[in-house]
């Protein structure tokens, strides 16, 4: 089992900077993690994971330069950090994880993540 807890995130006008980190606890080992996020009235995407095993970073092309996803071993925490927001990053964020001994997912699909945060509000106004 793994328990995903989600901090930072809240407010920030256009062009702002804001981070989310989510702390992983628990009897289970998370193996990858990622972030993800849905605004309303839309699907929950995937925005970018980690691999913690192996190393290597991705993130989706809609926020490539402008978010960065990485890891802090002594705290165990993944964060992602947000640089030059638009309303459209506007969004619930989730933090998602997958434990050992299964492998981070090629694709970041919502079905191949096994634990999950809460959530955490991000609202970017123009």
């Amino acid at each position: 089992q793994v328990h995903l807890v989600e901090s930072g995130g809240g407010s920030v006008q256009a062009g702002g900077s804001l981070r989310v980190s989510c702390a992983a606890s628990g009897t289970g080992t998370a193996a990858c993690m990622a972030w993800f996020r849905q605004a309303p009235g839309k699907e929950r995407e995937g925005v970018a994971k980690i691999n913690l095993i192996r190393g290597g970073t991705y993130i989706i092309d809609s926020v490539k330069g402008r978010f960065t996803i990485s890891e802090d071993n002594t705290e165990n925490l993944v964060t992602l950090q947000m640089t030059n927001m638009k309303p459209e990053d506007t969004a619930m964020y989730y933090c998602a994880a997958v434990a050992v001994p299964d492998s981070c997912p090629y694709l970041l699909r919502r079905d191949d993540f096994a634990y999950w945060g809460q959530g955490i509000q991000v609202t970017v106004s123009s």
